[in-house]
């Protein structure tokens, strides 16, 4: 039986093509005092409310139509947009990327996914 799970699961793992988290732009500082002089400040943040380091980006919110006009190398843009071309997003705001949002990439928004 454990083998049948186990093939059935490595089965439909292999049908799914792995959809990777955003990751941060830089590693954010873990402590109060290299969090402040980094710029940024401890939050709660996600649903898990855990304490992190929260560091904006000098260009966070400025328009942009892909990720290489950004400093966080992040475009993003609304749900409402997912699969839409000639989409204008803005530049991720911060090092934190938890709500529902789409990539931007050349113009058009990817599919929206939802990180807490």
């Amino acid at each position: 039986m454990k083998k049948l799970f186990a093939a059935v699961f490595a089965l439909g793992l292999g049908a799914c093509a792995p959809v990777a988290a955003p990751a941060p732009a830089t590693e954010a500082p873990t402590t109060e005092a290299s969090c402040s002089a980094n710029g940024g400040a401890m939050e709660r943040v996600g649903r898990a409310q855990t304490l992190q380091c929260v560091i904006p980006f000098a260009d966070g919110g400025d328009a942009c139509r892909d990720g290489s006009e950004c400093d966080s190398g992040r475009c993003l843009g609304s749900v409402e947009a997912s699969g839409q071309s000639n989409v204008t997003g803005a530049c991720q705001a911060s090092n934190m990327a938890f709500g529902c949002y789409t990539t931007v990439r050349n113009g058009r928004a990817e599919a929206a996914i939802c990180v807490d």
